[in-house]
């Protein structure tokens, strides 16, 4: 595999990851909405029973907990390549001086 068809994975690989991520917040803010708005619904009366359902711990926890699975998520996409590019290029040293022998 020459030089450019290896930039080109990783290029591609790394638009993949991105991709993914970007699905991710769509399909938090998308749930995460739904769950909130059939969780208020019922409280619609008042706005003080419409706030207080809003700000309760039944709503607040499954955006909070799903959040900091999406904040891994950010993590790993933009702090971990490194480590990823790094045991590749390993693996294909380690193949290529097998491969020589």
């Amino acid at each position: 595999m020459d030089n450019q068809n290896l930039k080109y994975i990783k290029a591609k690989n790394k638009v993949e990851k991105e991709k993914s991520f970007y699905t991710h917040i769509i399909i938090y803010l998308l749930v995460n909405l739904v769950i909130t708005t059939f969780k208020v619904w019922n409280n619609l009366d008042s706005w003080g029973s419409f706030t207080n359902e809003l700000i309760s711990i039944d709503v607040l926890s499954v955006w909070a907990i799903w959040g900091i699975f999406l904040l891994l998520h950010f993590l790993s996409f933009k702090f971990g390549q490194g480590w990823e590019e790094r045991k590749i290029e390993e693996f294909m040293n380690k193949e290529l001086s097998n491969d020589s022998k």
